[in-house]
């Protein structure tokens, strides 16, 4: 049985020598008196300076665990680093188990973003999950009304209790919606994401599949672009390694498969620890000097620590390559 829904099975649809579009997913890392914001910045200075594209305010970024007032306090302290550099924001709302759908809140979330200058992605929440077939679809065409270009994102529930994965013929018809340009997968499935590379494809080749697939990084080589935590950890590998995937240069497999290893290990049970795994994997490149975790969010064992330094072992002669 083929994993493809079509007559191809998926190896033979690799698209070699592909312009990836790449985001990445702004790590919100804290010291004991609050967030470093010293370390956020240079990240995002960092990101940018790749000519990639900076995420805030997604579940890398802690989002779950922001008040309001820090989600705006994020947006405002982008928006005047970047000064009008394209970036990426998650439209968030904080609701509770059954809650219903709040389209207006959502509205606001998504102006909030563009008056920012922001491209807007909209969070998963409880109220969201709970639509189903057109009624979903009909949500997402309500977030058309104040925006010209918005993403929407799977999440798995792997991350976070509120994630939800649409069905195949949801995905359709969110397809249709001119504004959405594109939409983040992150089932962490293989073989759901490359239905969804199928169905686009046959639909609306304009539509963008970004990979959040933490475990399967080389989605890219079939027309996956990507908006990855796991890039947050090496912006710089990731950037070469795209590179060497345009320009067609075989050190493409190694250096992905370095990577790779990274992400199996960091995003391993319970997947949301994986942001601590990213703060002590900075600690290990001389990124940063506190690696403990966010207040409230799940922690790694110190031992951690001695793998991610193996594992920076093995990456490391590749940052040679990036300059």
């Amino acid at each position: 049985m083929a994993f493809y829904p079509t007559d191809h099975p998926p190896h033979t649809c690799v698209r070699p020598n592909r312009s990836i579009h790449a985001i990445v997913a702004a790590l919100l890392p804290w010291t004991p008196s609050g967030i470093d914001w010293k370390a956020w910045t240079t990240q995002v200075e960092r990101i940018v300076a790749l000519g990639m594209v900076p995420a805030i305010n997604m579940d890398t970024g802690h989002v779950n665990l922001l008040d309001p007032a820090k989600r705006g306090e994020t947006l405002g302290k982008a928006r005047d680093l970047l000064r009008g550099v394209r970036f990426v924001a998650g439209a968030f709302l904080g609701d509770a188990p059954g809650q219903k759908f709040d389209a207006g809140a959502y509205k606001r979330s998504i102006e909030e973003i563009q008056n920012h200058g922001a491209v807007p992605i909209i969070f998963p929440s409880h109220g969201l999950g709970t639509l189903h077939g057109a009624d979903l679809i009909q949500a997402h065409e309500s977030f058309a009304a104040v925006s010209d270009a918005f993403y929407g994102f799977e999440l798995s529930q792997a991350f976070v209790p509120f994630g939800r994965i649409y069905s195949l013929e949801e995905y359709a018809g969110l397809l249709g919606i001119g504004a959405l340009k594109g939409a983040k997968h992150s089932s962490l499935s293989r073989i759901e994401e490359w239905k969804r590379l199928e169905l686009k494809d046959r639909i609306r080749p304009d539509f963008q599949v970004f990979t959040g697939n933490d475990l399967a990084i080389d989605m890219v080589i079939y027309g996956s672009d990507y908006l990855l935590g796991l890039a947050a950890f090496a912006p710089d590998l990731f950037a070469l390694r795209d590179r060497w995937w345009l320009v067609g240069d075989p050190r493409f497999y190694e250096l992905n498969d370095a990577l790779q290893y990274l992400g199996a290990f960091a995003f391993r049970d319970p997947v949301p620890a994986y942001k601590h795994s990213a703060i002590q994997f900075w600690k290990v490149r001389g990124w940063i000097e506190d690696d403990r975790p966010a207040p409230g969010a799940p922690a790694r064992p110190d031992s951690d620590r001695a793998i991610l330094a193996t594992l920076w072992n093995r990456l490391a002669p590749f940052v040679e390559l990036t300059r």
